[in-house]
């Protein structure tokens, strides 16, 4: 989607049988690498792998048309007798390419890469790979009415088309692509690590190429008949409500705040009634700055505050200190930091290419219910918006069974967070009813994807080593608590 509304709502999706077999390293076929480096966010981390650009058609039914560059990074297992598969990445977002997710979680993967190869191929449109781009005033588009939602896609739509055919960007292309780059590579079969969005990619994967899958984890799972987009504000709000109650039940948190789901009330009113003006140092260059934090604002900071527990630990601090304090600072820096982020690792061409295509068309086919989202902090915006942004823009090719339940014996191992604003428990139950070769994990409390709670990084490698869900050890996981609630700046109480 465009970059204004993934900053009022958040991207949606915000808004990886046999036993092993060692191998030699595969020839990279029509491909020259060449060291490079992948950093984390802030630039802190770097991770040495290998990278390389692949050509392919945009419109596969045209290969003499125009081609458009992949960009693949290979980082070589550590292991020199290597196991024959690899593991590789699919990214969340839509809009999020697959470098950007290995330099923000290279340890989780640690494990697995001391005898596989990772392998990370942007897709099509996000990151290194003809990246659908479109920047824009970020805050001036927090107050775009449909219109000019629609005019800013249309804006936006102008600029890509210098550079690419929007249309030809979606999932059921982008599965070809990937397997065009397995196949260059010379691996026989590959695993799958899909988070978020990327689940629904390897889950399309899985059912194009189910001969070259050896297995599949899914993250945070977006079932194949799921329409993203109607759900997500309903979702939302029973995440937050969930917060609110934990922190009611905990004695430390109760004691500070007492029910905070009533600072929540208090303040989603008042500023649905009036923003307030707040001047707070920026959280990355530290100058003076002045917003205007409203409702809209408001939704996007309890939308990511969910995401995981070291936020949600920060929520009702937050609130309290907003609602009863008038200290606005904590909530207006995290909205800060949220669109710096989206900015950084997001591409909303392609994330328009891919919703427009793929979700907002069959939007008529599932009940949406506004008397209910209205009740919610992010209300029918979400919905609203969406249709503005797709009235104009293209529409891609679509596998016809994209939505139809997948069915399949390879092994899967879903994980999903008991608390999940965006992608719940059961939309991965619904996933793996078909799945006949599965495990679905769920972490009490926990929010959007998994592969950082404690000990998942074993369970993951244990799951790729096996190549089966059949005794597999899951029983470090019972361990994983949710942050404790900060009941002030300085953390959770001793």
């Amino acid at each position: 989607m465009t970059t204004q509304f993934l900053k009022r709502v958040a991207l949606v999706a915000a808004l990886a049988l046999a036993g092993p077999a060692t191998a030699a390293p595969p020839a990279a076929s029509g491909m020259t690498f060449s060291p490079c480096p992948i950093q984390d966010l802030n630039g802190i981390a770097v991770y040495n792998a290998e990278c390389a650009d692949f050509a392919v058609p945009e419109n596969p039914a045209a290969p003499g048309g125009r081609t458009i560059k992949l960009r693949v990074a290979r980082v070589p297992a550590i292991n020199r007798q290597k196991q024959a598969d690899p593991l590789f990445l699919l990214a969340g977002g839509p809009g999020m390419g697959a470098t950007a997710l290995y330099g923000n979680a290279a340890p989780v993967f640690g494990r697995i890469r001391r005898n596989r190869d990772i392998v990370l191929v942007d897709q099509r449109g996000t990151g290194s790979s003809n990246a659908l781009n479109c920047p824009t005033d970020d805050l001036e588009m927090m107050r775009a009415t449909p219109e000019q939602l629609r005019d800013e896609a249309q804006s936006c739509l102008k600029k890509l088309s210098e550079h690419a055919d929007v249309a030809y960007y979606t999932t059921s292309v982008a599965v070809q692509d990937l397997d065009r780059v397995r196949a260059a590579l010379g691996y026989e079969r590959i695993n799958l690590y899909g988070g978020s969005y990327g689940t629904r990619v390897a889950q399309q994967y899985l059912r194009r190429f189910p001969k070259q899958t050896r297995s599949v984890i899914l993250d945070g799972v977006v079932a194949p008949e799921q329409i993203l987009g109607p759900d997500t504000a309903l979702d939302a709000e029973k995440a937050l409500e969930s917060v609110m109650a934990r922190c009611a039940r905990d004695a430390a948190c109760h004691d500070k705040f007492g029910d905070p789901a009533e600072s929540y009330r208090a303040l989603r009113k008042s500023l649905e009634t009036k923003a307030v003006s707040v001047t707070l140092p920026d959280p990355t260059s530290g100058t003076p700055r002045t917003i205007e934090f409203g409702s809209l604002q408001l939704a996007l900071v309890l939308r990511l505050a969910t995401y995981n527990s070291e936020q949600a630990a920060l929520l009702p601090l937050a609130l309290h200190l907003a609602q009863q304090e008038r200290n606005f600072a904590p909530l207006a820096g995290q909205f800060l930091m949220t669109l710096r982020t989206f900015d950084e690792i997001a591409s909303y061409g392609m994330h328009n290419a891919v919703v427009c295509t793929e979700d907002v068309p069959f939007f008529d086919t599932v009940k949406i219910d506004r008397a209910k989202l209205e009740t919610t902090f992010l209300g029918a915006v979400q919905v609203d918006a969406l249709r503005s942004v797709c009235a104009g823009w293209p529409r891609g090719p679509l596998d016809a069974d994209l939505h139809a339940p997948l069915r399949s014996d390879v092994p899967v191992l879903l994980l999903s967070g008991g608390n999940d604003p965006v992608t719940p428990p059961a939309n991965a139950e619904k996933a793996k009813a078909g799945l006949t070769n599965s495990l679905h994990l769920v972490l009490p409390n926990l929010g959007h994807g998994q592969i950082g709670a404690p000990c998942m990084d074993r369970v993951m490698a244990d799951f790729i080593s096996l190549g089966t869900v059949k005794g597999l050890d899951t029983s470090c996981t019972k361990r994983s608590r949710p942050m404790p609630f900060f009941t002030t700046l300085s953390g959770p109480a001793p």
